[in-house]
């Protein structure tokens, strides 16, 4: 499934914006590094199991999100802004909320 440029980014983002809003980063940045060789099998994956994946996710175009895991640049593109975004959030790490 060959995405435009401008839809891979915008699916780039909006996949690491909603992992690093929730916390999951970190975990998610180990699980693109060790998988990144399987990327092709991991959108293959989630084509299979998109039924099954609307009831937890909702109204998403796992389509799309397969068609982004599908080549390891994409994966790569993937890991490079979450680990922007991780980035961002280590400045804020050990102060305390009120500013001491």
């Amino acid at each position: 499934m060959g995405l435009s440029a401008d839809r891979r980014d915008q699916l780039t983002e909006e996949l690491a914006q909603a992992l690093h809003q929730r916390r999951l980063g970190a975990p998610a940045l180990a699980l693109l590094e060790v998988h990144k060789p399987l990327s092709f099998l991991a959108s293959q994956a989630l084509l299979v199991l998109s039924p099954l994946l609307t009831m937890f996710v909702g109204q998403v175009d796992i389509g799309e999100y397969a068609g982004l895991l599908e080549s390891s640049a994409n994966v790569d593109g993937v890991i490079s802004r979450l680990e922007e975004l991780e980035g961002q959030g280590d400045g804020r790490k050990g102060t305390a909320p009120g500013g001491r």
